[in-house]
């Protein structure tokens, strides 16, 4: 990853040197090794703090629904699945992307350090991945570890490949593979209406309204959020037993429904480890079902399965009595 990372300020300080970029968007060192941050770079002496690892799991396309309203050109680096949510926002007119020059960089699976702490290892320093295997290097000695063991939950499962990028820097072929993102959805869908209501419960019980998900959420771009507003009911900022506080996520989730590219931020940033992003592709797989797959995000153009009308719709009536196509 080190000459990814080499290549990558090598290329930023020659595009702001030239002027043909205003500002790049990448990641810089955070408190620690592993929680490396997104960050705007200006000049080319501040390029040197440009930092690219197994941690930089931030989807950087957000951060582009202001950036790009900026004088002069930005550029970003995208990892796949980040080039989804830079493509819906394009789509839905909230990125200029005519002032934004995307370089693509590969991603080979984030790691989580959370699943890494799980397994007893902390003050991590360093890194270094070969094929499935995480050699950790931290402040009490070296360990080795299964990669899938410790990837974040949106890598274990994806399958995205980068889909606009006005350059590249080091892309790996990408073998095929055998995951299936909705194997926890079906999980749920085949318990009693009494437990899947228990496992939200206990899930969004933990909830502390720092609003993380929804603030880190390409796809919450609203200038004005409903759960702003006093009189919405579901303004409580700490941890509420009511259910009715914990709807919070999922009248979130429709809100974005059809429009969500499944990036997985919601669950990676929740300080609570809860999984936000089944409710998202919940609601995915049920769009894929009723009105035939969709991906969110795939191209720029177009509108969503919830957003235009064809012959072939499902009825509301039929979903209901369990009989739409």
């Amino acid at each position: 990853m080190k000459d990814v990372e080499l290549k990558m300020i090598e290329r930023a300080k020659e595009l702001l040197a030239s002027g043909e970029v205003a500002r790049v968007i990448g990641w810089k060192k955070g408190e620690f090794y592993f929680d490396p941050v997104p960050a705007s770079f200006e000049t080319v002496e501040e390029l040197d703090s440009l930092v690219y690892n197994y941690f930089c799991g931030a989807n950087l396309s957000k951060y582009l629904i202001e950036m790009s309203k900026k004088e002069g050109k930005t550029a970003v680096f995208l990892k796949p699945c980040d080039t989804y949510s830079f493509n819906q926002l394009v789509k839905e007119h909230r990125i200029k992307r005519e002032n934004v020059y995307v370089i693509a960089v590969e991603c080979l699976a984030k790691l989580d350090i959370n699943k890494i702490k799980a397994q007893g290892v902390t003050g991590v320093t360093d890194v270094e991945v070969v094929d499935k295997q995480v050699k950790v290097t931290s402040l009490y000695g070296e360990v080795v570890l299964n990669k899938p063991d410790v990837v974040l939950e949106k890598c274990s499962v994806c399958q995205k490949t980068h889909q606009v990028k006005d350059e590249e820097i080091i892309l790996h072929e990408r073998p095929e593979r055998d995951v299936n993102r909705f194997a926890q959805v079906a999980e749920l869908e085949a318990m009693t209406e009494d437990e899947c209501f228990a496992f939200w419960r206990n899930q969004l019980s933990k909830c502390i309204r720092c609003n993380a998900c929804r603030n880190v959420c390409p796809a919450c771009s609203c200038v004005k959020c409903v759960f702003d507003n006093p009189a919405s009911g579901i303004a409580a900022k700490a941890n509420d037993d009511k259910f009715e506080e914990q709807l919070f996520h999922i009248i979130r989730a429709f809100h974005v429904a059809g429009r969500c590219t499944d990036c997985g931020e919601c669950s990676r940033v929740c300080p609570q480890n809860i999984p936000l992003h089944l409710l998202n592709r919940k609601f995915i797989k049920d769009i894929d079902s009723f009105y035939g797959e969709y991906q969110a995000g795939e191209t720029a153009e177009g509108k969503t399965p919830l957003t235009e009308y064809t012959e072939g719709d499902t009825e509301p009536n039929d979903v209901f009595k369990g009989e739409a196509k």
